[in-house]
């Protein structure tokens, strides 16, 4: 019995020696597992992050093309509207330059007329004084 008494309180002792020990090494395991949770913490954070800044970057870039086209759209359209303005403008021009022609020929037919009647007139005064005269 006095084995097992001292048995007993060789236990205890023992218990109570490594039991400081024991709750000294927990909080270390205990910082450990805290450290490897910040850690993932940490890196789940910084995964997102990225996801995110990818996310917006692929949006930053989806809307540039957007604008892009839409610019590229806008240039062709005014270029087209260039170009009927150009067609009209020509179209205009010719139509002036006819029409001046016209009335230009119009006018010299006018004076040429003009000269004729005049001419005529000329003539028919001569001829009344070339018979008065016989």
């Amino acid at each position: 019995m006095k084995r097992t008494l001292l048995s007993a309180l060789t236990v205890l002792v023992a218990s109570a020696a490594i039991a400081p020990i024991a709750s000294a090494a927990e909080p270390a395991s205990f910082n450990i597992q805290s450290a490897r949770l910040e850690a993932l913490d940490a890196r789940t954070k910084n995964s997102v992050h990225k996801l995110r800044l990818e996310h917006l970057n692929n949006q930053t870039k989806a809307i540039e093309d957007i604008q892009a086209t839409r610019l590229d759209a806008l240039d062709a359209r005014t270029k087209a509207v260039d170009n009927i303005q150009a067609a009209r403008l020509d179209a205009l021009d010719a139509r002036t330059k006819n029409s001046v022609h016209k009335l230009r020929l119009e006018h010299l037919n006018n004076q040429t007329k003009a000269i004729e009647d005049i001419q005529a007139a000329r003539l028919d005064a001569l001829d009344a004084r070339t018979k008065s005269i016989r």
